[in-house]
């Protein structure tokens, strides 16, 4: 199945992702046409949605079905035509699964026309609204509440304000225009906010805006695994390095059961910010924000004992450290377009070393430390977990749990022991179907196994540091 066209790459950055799915370790364990094959997989899986929207339960405030009880009659509110199973997975008890229908090839495209930004586009795929900020073109006589189709631009070819596009565009639904085309792209005082309001998604999916806040949190499968795999116990100091926006230092607050400290950094302000509001929202009084470098977290003064202050920290500073390592990002879905160079790409694996360094440095012996990403790239991923066996011989890999993803990937030189440790999320594993909402010929266990696999693409490792 492909309703959406195959994500579209910059040629260099394909050719480079192309050499990495065809690297010789692959090549002589699948052989190169099924390399090949797993590659075109790869860029047709990442234009399209997970099959699932799941969302995790602040199990501080309120118990999981009782969550999902109100999630239940929030969905129903919205479609009221429809019924939409929500399930709890099996594994991951505070987690609820959430199918997303279709794609939905029966509907009828009208003659107004929107023209989206691509990222905009993804949004909505997911199950978001239209603000005004994401449109970029609308036809002539939009006015509010006409009936609209909308599309998105995935070569970023469309001027704002344009009237009509003719270049390369995806149907992504229908909706009604909440404001008319002055009001989107009057020069002098344009209105913000809710520009279309779906009603048509080309994909069924919730609109999470402002439902349950402190009872539920919009996160991916695999983000969620991480805070797991980390494992952080009440009592304990723990530090979140790239925290922003907050989910799973929330996530880590919360399976601390609100006991220890949880220390959360990133370098850019308003994000911290973002961080702090999640944490008041969530009521989670355990959390401390700071805008810091990461690279720059540890210090060798001895005058300061890095007790109850803020960055930088002493060595051996915390029980635990979670590095959610800034990326490439190439594992997020739908993405229909990267604008990435091969550059921009490659540029990574430094800044995550000096990440790391200091992760290792910050960490307690006897510790556990989780590297994160949610790309593909083996240069993000299992060679960073090969530099880093090499560079800190304190360091061990450790079995993970739960263990929901597939192993590591070939080419980096690592054992297949070592590889089994670690956790990937391969969208190019994932079954593309459609999901009709009257299809109940699916048993639980199925859509569960489903969901496993059908999701973003993410790498977890867990290392241990000895003394």
């Amino acid at each position: 199945m492909s309703f959406f066209p195959k994500i579209r790459l910059k040629k260099e950055v394909e050719d480079y992702l192309r050499t990495v799915y065809h690297n010789n370790e692959i090549v002589v364990a699948l052989g190169a046409e099924e390399a090949e094959r797993k590659f075109v997989r790869l860029q047709d899986h990442l234009s399209h949605p997970p099959s699932f929207t799941t969302v995790r339960v602040n199990t501080r405030l309120t118990s999981v079905e009782n969550a999902k009880r109100l999630l239940s009659e929030e969905i129903h509110k919205q479609f009221p035509s429809v019924d939409i199973p929500i399930y709890q997975h099996p594994q991951l008890s505070d987690l609820l699964l959430i199918p997303v229908v279709g794609p939905r090839r029966e509907l009828k495209q009208h003659p107004i026309q929107v023209i989206v930004g691509a990222q905009c586009g993804s949004a909505v795929l997911r199950g978001a609204h239209v603000y005004s900020a994401g449109i970029l073109s609308a036809s002539k006589w939009m006015k509010a509440g006409d009936k609209v189709s909308v599309y998105s631009d995935i070569e970023g070819q469309c001027k704002r304000g344009a009237t009509e596009f003719d270049g390369t565009k995806v149907f992504i639904g229908n909706g009604i225009s909440e404001l008319s085309r002055s009001e989107i792209f009057c020069s002098s005082s344009p209105i913000k906010g809710k520009g279309i309001r779906m009603t048509e998604p080309a994909y069924l999916s919730p609109s999470f805006d402002n439902v349950l806040p402190g009872y539920i949190f919009l996160q991916n499968l695999p983000s969620a695994v991480t805070s797991h795999v980390l494992n952080p116990q009440p009592g304990e100091r723990v530090l979140d390095m790239c925290a922003a926006p907050g989910g799973k230092t929330t996530h880590i607050a919360t399976l601390m059961d609100g006991q220890g400290e949880v220390i959360a950094m990133d370098k850019i302000a308003n994000k911290v910010e973002k961080i702090k509001q999640n944490a008041f929202v969530l009521k989670l009084s355990n959390i401390q924000a700071y805008c810091y470098n990461g690279t720059k977290a540890v210090t060798h003064d001895k005058s300061d004992n890095g007790q109850g202050t803020g960055p930088p920290f002493p060595p051996e500073s915390f029980d635990r450290v979670l590095l959610d390592a800034p990326c490439s990002g190439m594992g997020q879905r739908p993405n229909m377009a990267c604008a990435l160079s091969l550059k921009e790409l490659t540029s990574y694996q430094p800044l995550q070393r000096k990440l790391l360094s200091t992760a290792v440095s910050l960490l307690k012996p006897g510790g556990t430390l989780v590297y994160s990403t949610c790309t593909i790239t083996l240069a993000e991923n299992e060679e960073q977990v090969a530099w880093a066996l090499k560079t800190y011989p304190c360091l061990q890999l450790q079995a993970q749990e739960p263990h929901i993803g597939g192993a590591g990937m070939r080419g980096a030189g690592l054992s297949p022991d070592q590889l089994n440790l670690l956790q990937r999320f391969d969208p190019s594993l994932a079954e593309l179907r459609d999901f009709d909402i009257d299809d109940r010929t699916y048993e639980e266990k199925e859509l569960t196994r489903q969901a496993n696999t059908d999701t973003i693409g993410f790498f977890i490792a867990k290392f241990i540091k000895s003394s």
